[in-house]
């Protein structure tokens, strides 16, 4: 094997927590030292695998978030790479030009933190050469492609580029230095390091094109398993990728079908198995999941109004198996179900299904846009990225709303 580098992208040290540190301090405090969990994993691979460099795609940091403590612990575990001669190359994205602290940092000697101006690095691994191009942002927007700044690869050499890059767009992404996945693998490199989109992607041929996806997810929006990617470059220049996991703990949602359940023990009982039945299932460390309860049941009324004591049933689960926490439960119920059942009630249920607003009325329209207007850009995604979506997810909000309604009527 001729030489192998560790490649990450959108650590964000110290994101804030969103909503999660209002409702559990020990939750708060597991994801909130996350993130710098999983880059001292980062850096223990590359010292367990013999790397001979770290690439980091953009988004070490989280904006304004970061403080001079962060600025202390990666100035010591970059240090760690240096002690094991270990070079460490950085691009700075969207997020990394809005920290302040990206000027005040100094950096061990090791760590190389391309300019605003599209710049190589030439140097030899294990016998072979290597040229590492890369551009940092000056600014937190990059609405132009970036590409036809980078020099043409170096002959010769195993040439490496290093962009921060939205490609051709995803959902809950604005465009930042978007370009074509056909522009990166007509440029002759051997390597893309990609990083800001949170999804992990891979594109095999002569160019090998990689999106790590973020090492550490933070909220449920990033569910899934998430890793780094270890790249082998053997003596032909073939390319061997491995994801290998670094994440403390693993968001998932988890589906709850309802429908067969017919009264209250049963629905505990079924909640309970899916939680077991999960933390078998992921490996990981800790696992944060959200069960979703699905499904049309004459249960929908009684969930709606206790849902606090549904949550402390799924709660005390938790605390059993010691490593799953509880999010939230999300409740995905059709009020179809209290509509069988007869009574005033029932009649407005069933009023509600004929009659509701459609998605795009007027009246609805205003009060999303309202809303969108009032979010920060990078949760302006969160009803989705095309009309679909957002028609699906304002339907779904507008039916659980009037499930709520119809909840507290019926217990009165």
């Amino acid at each position: 094997m001729a030489f192998k580098f560790v490649h990450t992208a959108d650590i964000h040290l110290d994101s804030p927590l969103k909503s999660l540190a209002l409702r559990d301090e020990g939750l708060a405090e597991l994801v909130g030292n996350a993130t710098r969990a999983a880059f001292a994993r980062i850096v223990d691979l590359c010292l367990a695998e013999d790397v001979q460099a770290l690439l980091i795609a953009g988004d070490l940091y989280d904006g304004g978030q970061t403080s001079m403590k962060t600025a202390r612990f990666l100035a010591q575990e970059m240090g760690r790479l240096a002690a094991a001669g270990i070079p460490a190359f950085v691009i700075r994205g969207n997020h990394d030009a809005a920290a302040k602290i990206t000027r005040e940092l100094t950096l061990p000697e090791n760590v190389t933190v391309f300019p605003a101006a599209a710049h190589v690095v030439e140097t030899t691994w294990r016998g072979h050469a290597v040229a590492v191009h890369g551009i940092s942002f000056r600014d937190p927007h990059a609405s132009q492609s970036l590409l036809d700044r980078f020099q043409p690869p170096l002959r010769g050499a195993f040439n490496i580029g290093m962009l921060h890059t939205s490609l051709g767009g995803a959902p809950g992404h604005d465009p930042y230095a978007p370009c074509a996945l056909a522009d990166l693998q007509a440029t002759g490199f051997d390597y893309w390091a990609l990083g800001h989109i949170h999804q992990r992607a891979a594109y095999r041929g002569t160019t090998t094109v990689v999106m790590p996806g973020i090492p550490q997810g933070r909220d449920i929006g990033e569910a899934g398993d998430k890793s780094v990617t270890l790249v082998s470059v053997g003596d032909d220049g073939a390319v061997r990728l491995e994801e290998r996991p670094v994440a403390v703990a693993q968001f998932e949602r988890l589906a709850v079908d309802c429908g067969p359940l017919s009264d209250w023990p049963e629905l505990v009982e079924a909640l309970g198995h899916t939680l077991r039945a999960a933390r078998r299932d992921h490996a990981g460390e800790h696992l944060i999941v959200r069960p979703v309860l699905r499904g049309a049941t004459a249960l929908a009324w009684r969930v709606a109004r206790d849902i606090d004591v549904l949550h402390a049933e799924a709660q005390t689960v938790a605390e059993q198996i010691g490593t799953l926490w509880i999010d939230k439960l999300e409740l995905a119920l059709d009020a179809g179900a209290i509509a069988a059942r007869g009574g005033a009630v029932a009649e407005l249920a069933q009023i509600i299904r004929q009659a509701s607003l459609p998605p795009d009325a007027p009246e609805v329209m205003k009060e999303v846009d309202r809303l969108l207007k009032n979010l920060p850009r990078e949760l302006r995604g969160f009803l989705g990225d095309s009309e679909e979506q957002t028609a699906a997810a304002i339907t779904e909000a507008m039916q659980q709303g009037a499930l709520e309604v119809l909840a507290h009527l019926e217990e009165g």
